[in-house]
């Protein structure tokens, strides 16, 4: 008889099997904590009232009023589910008005909006790119974007995190590839916090007749005038071809856009399996990006991303002060510098993180953990962050916080990565 394999051997085997039973001895597993309260500055986690800083609700809009309404508004017209896909019977007139504000918002001649951001990195990418094609991404990309890689079969280049040097080198490399070449990477990078040199990116792209997508799910809402994200910031909207967003961050929702030119976004409409064989989202999805966009793109848009920029200033310029080594505010081409509402501390080992992040999760505050492979082999670290809700009381509470458990922590532990001199 031939000797079979176990599908399920390597579930039972994985080295991440052992270690995730190793920290629930420890009760050091920082994922997949219960969450009691909406996503608001502080609160209810298990039993207990923490200051939330592992967030992505950058503008605070899950608890807005107008946002809310605007799910329930959606929710009693068309209840609960569409129970079809956008090509069938899923698409709603909210749906079309969405795309159409959003595509005004990015400046872009056309909009699709997928039910998740997932899907709309997965559906542009693993649609537009085929076997003959080369994509070349940076290191630090979200996964959604690999995935899309994978899903076309294209001919995938990376390069280590925003190493223009090595981005050159890799368009060098895909013109003798023989197909398109489409450069993908993250306006603002999801666990370092820093912003895309998208100026020089772009200037590559032109120079090897390369297309340019940018990923703006920590941008937008954030960063630029309009809150447009990272490419307004950096006035290169004319010069970037697709861009993406989800609704999960500064949008109080879910779901994803691709946004560009109209005949792109015309086919994918009709080629992008992610959109075309998954259901629509639900109503109150639907209306609630669309309030939040409308919030965004109102007077009251400006304030909220000028607090949630100042409370990430705030944040980095506390936890340097305390020693932590966290990641620097990027320096801009006009010499200024941004802060993005993302600011990770380095902690570099991996235990060391998790028992870290167990301190800090006793002593009253919630931040994420990342670990190998979501960050490079030591590079773990904490990833916090900000919303414009934060009052400087509360952020001023959970830098205390920091204070006592690094104290406490190095005493035990061992010292902590020190500040960039």
């Amino acid at each position: 008889m031939p000797t079979t394999v176990d599908v399920f051997e390597k579930a039972r085997t994985h080295e991440r099997v052992a270690q995730l039973a190793a920290a629930r001895e420890l009760d050091a597993v920082p994922y997949f904590r219960t969450l009691e309260s909406a996503t608001a500055p502080v609160v209810e986690m298990e039993g207990a009232r923490r200051i939330m800083l592992g967030s992505n609700n950058y503008l605070g809009l899950t608890g807005d009023e107008r946002v809310i309404q605007g799910a329930l508004d959606a929710l009693h017209r068309y209840g609960t589910g569409l129970t079809g896909s956008r090509l069938l019977n899923g698409t709603l007139d909210i749906h079309l008005e969405l795309e159409r504000e959003l595509a005004e918002w990015f400046g872009t001649e056309d909009a699709i909006v997928y039910t998740t951001g997932h899907q709309a990195n997965l559906g542009a990418i693993g649609t537009i790119l085929g076997p003959g094609d080369t994509v070349i991404v940076d290191s630090g990309d979200h996964a959604s974007i690999l995935d899309g890689v994978l899903l076309s079969r294209a001919k995938m280049r990376a390069f280590r995190h925003n190493r223009l040097d090595l981005l050159e080198k890799r368009l060098e490399q895909a013109t003798g590839d023989g197909g398109g070449i489409l450069v993908v990477v993250d306006g603002v990078f999801s666990m370092e916090g820093d912003v895309a040199p998208l100026v020089e990116i772009a200037d590559l792209c032109q120079r090897f007749g390369a297309r340019l997508m940018v990923d703006e799910a920590h941008g937008l809402g954030v960063l630029g005038a309009r809150g447009a994200g990272t490419c307004e910031l950096l006035g290169i909207e004319d010069r970037v071809d697709l861009r993406m967003a989800t609704f999960s961050k500064s949008l109080a929702s879910c779901g994803g856009v691709i946004a560009g030119p109209a005949d792109v976004v015309e086919f994918l409409r009709i080629q992008s399996r992610p959109f075309l064989f998954t259901a629509s989202a639900v109503p109150a999805a639907v209306g609630a990006a669309l309030a939040a966009v409308r919030v965004c793109r109102s007077q009251d848009g400006p304030p909220l991303f000028a607090s949630v920029l100042e409370n990430a200033y705030y944040l980095n310029d506390g936890l340097r002060a305390l020693g932590f080594h966290v990641v620097d505010p990027t320096t801009l081409p006009d010499g200024t510098t941004v802060a993005t509402p993302v600011v990770p501390v380095l902690v570099a080992d991996d235990w060391k993180a998790a028992l870290l992040w167990r301190a800090l999760y006793e002593a009253g505050v919630y931040v994420n953990v990342g670990l190998h492979p979501a960050v490079p082999p030591g590079g773990a670290l904490l990833r916090t962050s900000v919303m414009a809700t934060h009052d400087r009381a509360t952020l001023d509470s959970a830098l205390d916080a920091f204070e006592r458990v690094k104290r406490e922590f190095e005493a035990e532990h061992g010292p902590l990565p020190a500040p960039r001199p």
